[in-house]
């Protein structure tokens, strides 16, 4: 998996000093997921790990107002017979100086925090009216 990342991500990020090595990369990484700490945030606006399901736009809401960029978050669609998506990953943007920005600007190459992912592929856009599921365990 660590191979995986630094071959997709890091060797893109490695061309500023401040991440020009896995041990740097990784580091960073692990310090800016502190920083952003998105279970706090969450919870501080009463949307609970794997207690019961959300509105997709309280849940944006949340974060851009906590943070005041916009994060990408991408779902697992339901499965057969559910109503609900599972939130599958939330991502956060930086500028190279690694100061968070929006994550909607296009055409900039994107260095990208993804702060928790599941194991899957099939993660497409979050439905703004399908219920929403947010898991308290990362498979």
């Amino acid at each position: 998996y660590r191979k995986h990342e630094w071959d997709k991500h890091g060797t893109c990020a490695a061309t500023l000093q401040v991440l020009n090595s896995q041990k740097k990369y990784f580091g960073k990484a692990l310090e800016l997921y502190q920083h952003v700490d998105l279970n706090s945030c969450l919870l501080k606006a009463g949307i609970k790990p794997g207690s019961s399901y959300y509105q997709m736009t309280a849940i944006k809401e949340a974060l851009t107002r906590f943070y005041g960029v916009t994060p990408k978050i991408q779902c697992l669609p339901p499965e057969e017979g559910e109503k609900a998506q599972t939130i599958g990953q939330i991502e956060f943007c930086f500028t190279k100086e690694l100061q968070l920005r929006n994550c909607t600007l296009k055409g900039e190459s994107d260095l990208t925090q993804a702060d928790w992912k599941l194991g899957t592929e099939e993660l497409s856009v979050c439905s703004d009216t399908l219920p929403t599921y947010y898991p308290s365990q990362v498979q």
